[in-house]
């Protein structure tokens, strides 16, 4: 586990760093890159890649097999969005919401899956992307990044518009929230797959035979929670930076 540096170059001194264990890095000049996660996230990549290929060859009207887990996988995300951003809106998001959830459902469900532990490293050792604190905190800036670009292009500078909407004294309230909203997306999932792993692995250490098999269930299914948590609630954040002011009292209204 690793606490990213918020600062750190050759002239001023870190703000915040903290390592626990050992990790397995690239150095290139004086860039230094994660390796464990680079690779864990590259095969998650990878596989995602394949998937798509492989289900879009030799496609069929009745679809059936690979065609039509992933088509039912479009549906269920075109669905999601659509719920969290309204009718108008949602069509341009809905990519950039499914890779969010296919990623994170992939990258969490790798941890239980792929036998990682019979890959030695140098230093550390491989696990699920997401059981990163590096990969959950890029994902929350991407979304950050995503809401912001939403209420821009719907608002242009009226977005700002938003943070002294209703009374300005909100003003302060709603500079929090846009920093609370990244830090309890990535700190959610980052705490939950690592507390899954934790217990699994604790449990083969006690128990090796049958015990660990319901718990490996069982993170499974938090598993792919965690990964419909994450894209509902950054397709909810984009859906709220494009809303405009007063929008569900009119529609109320007019109900």
């Amino acid at each position: 586990m690793t606490i990213p540096t918020l600062l750190n170059t050759n002239f001023l001194l870190p703000l915040a760093e903290l390592e626990v264990g050992q990790h397995f890095y690239w150095e290139i000049g004086s860039l230094k890159l994660h390796g464990q996660v680079f690779l864990t996230s590259w095969f998650v990549i990878v596989a995602l890649v394949l998937l798509s290929v492989l289900a879009g060859q030799n496609l069929q009207r009745v679809p059936s097999g690979l065609q039509n887990l992933m088509e039912y996988l479009l549906d269920f995300i075109r669905d999601l969005t659509k719920t969290q951003i309204g009718e108008k809106e949602y069509r341009p998001w809905v990519p950039f919401v499914g890779t969010l959830f296919l990623f994170i459902f992939f990258s969490n469900w790798s941890g239980a899956l792929v036998p990682w532990k019979l890959i030695h490293l140098p230093e550390g050792e491989l696990a699920a992307p997401t059981s990163d604190i590096n990969t959950t905190v890029a994902l929350a800036l991407l979304t950050s990044l995503a809401y912001f670009y939403a209420g821009f292009s719907r608002k242009g500078l009226g977005y700002f518009s938003n943070y002294i909407h209703p009374p300005p004294i909100m003003l302060p309230f709603k500079i929090l929230e846009d920093f609370t909203k990244p830090l309890s997306l990535s700190f959610r999932l980052f705490g939950n797959i690592l507390a899954d792993e934790l217990v699994v692995a604790v449990l083969v250490l006690l128990v090796p035979l049958f015990v660990p098999l319901p718990a490996m269930v069982l993170g499974l299914f938090t598993s792919a929670i965690q990964a419909l948590i994450f894209a509902t609630l950054a397709a909810s954040y984009i859906g709220e930076a494009m809303e405009e002011h007063g929008e569900h009292g009119e529609e109320g209204h007019h109900e």
